[in-house]
């Protein structure tokens, strides 16, 4: 596929509506610290300047957290690591926006390890 075509790929807009760190976790980290994780590809010759807000039930909006994923990479930003401006709160629900100033796609995962029968989930952000 040529670079043109990649450059196509994606959205600038995403949103997660359901995110949620839990407050602790079952087994050795980081591998196996309960985490919310938004995989951003950008197959783009452009390297993509990224801005995550995220809103909540029962505060205002926080952020906005900055971060550039390189052209042709990909980056797997996991929220508890998110610190500036704030550090994502745990056992609180929230959903985020993704913008970006060119096209990526987003793919959200989450790794809950409350248990010691963990569990994975992970689906395709909602594209706008």
């Amino acid at each position: 596929m040529s670079d043109a075509n990649n450059a196509a790929l994606g959205r600038t807009r995403w949103a997660i509506a359901e995110g949620y760190i839990p407050g602790w976790s079952n087994g050795p980290e980081p591998e196996l610290q309960s985490h919310e994780t938004c995989c951003i590809l950008n197959a783009g010759s452009t390297d993509a300047q990224i801005s995550l807000m995220l809103y909540f039930e029962d505060r205002d909006p926080q952020g906005p957290y900055l971060f550039t994923v390189p052209a042709q990479r990909t980056c797997h930003k996991r929220f508890n690591d998110l610190q500036d401006p704030a550090p994502v709160p745990r056992g609180v629900g929230f959903s985020c926006m993704i913008d970006s100033d060119v096209p990526v796609v987003v793919q959200h995962t989450r790794l809950d390890s409350r248990q010691a029968e963990n569990t994975i989930m992970t689906t395709i952000a909602y594209p706008l």
